[in-house]
């Protein structure tokens, strides 16, 4: 999955795998990412856990014991949103961690692929017009970790690699998927989501 050291890369330079595909199950949104990363899952594992690899690309702080159980709060690292609270679900390093974040939960699977591993993202929520922007959020986010896994540094932040992304999502996964923009403050920060 070597996209370049430093560049930025327009969203048709990717394969399919790489996009979130949208499910629903029950009345609950299902927003599923797979990544085919070179690393073994132990090294995965720390970049999905450990605060200094987590702040490279993870959208917010997490404070909290790392126990099943524990009470977990987010923070948004430039104030592109008031904190919120969550939980620690399931946590058996190093191959699942899942967590209440806010109102949705996230699920990071790992399974052991020949020298490698798969890892398999997976954001629950409920709220249909957010699916889009949300989409390239994470994908933006989970491009950032592949970056962080190969000690890669990328000229290009989040907030760029998600303006790439978004209008893709949107055609993907439709209209009523995309009635709900970034949060104000997120634009006070990143500017406008059509900024360019």
């Amino acid at each position: 999955m070597d996209r370049g050291d430093d560049a930025v890369f327009e969203a048709s330079a990717f394969d399919d795998q790489d996009y979130g595909r949208l499910e629903r199950s029950g009345d609950r949104l299902l927003l599923r990412f797979t990544r085919r990363l070179v690393q073994p899952p132990p090294a995965v594992w720390r970049a999905l856990t450990e605060p200094e690899y987590l702040a490279a690309w993870f959208p917010t702080t997490i404070e909290g014991d790392r126990i099943v159980g524990a009470q977990l709060r987010f923070g948004f690292r430039e104030g592109e949103g008031a904190p919120f609270d969550g939980e620690m679900l399931i946590f058996e390093p190093p191959l699942l961690r899942e967590l209440r974040w806010g109102d949705e939960v996230l699920r990071f699977a790992l399974q052991p692929d020949g020298d490698g591993c798969v890892l398999t993202f997976t954001d629950i929520f409920e709220e249909l017009g957010k699916a889009a922007r949300d989409g390239a959020g994470w994908h933006a986010c989970l491009d950032l970790l592949g970056h962080v896994i190969a000690g890669r540094a990328t000229s290009w932040s989040s907030a760029e690699r998600w303006r790439q992304l978004r209008d893709a999502y949107v055609e993907s996964f439709g209209p009523s998927a995309s009635t709900i923009g970034p949060p104000e403050e997120w634009e006070d920060v990143h500017g406008s989501e059509t900024d360019r």
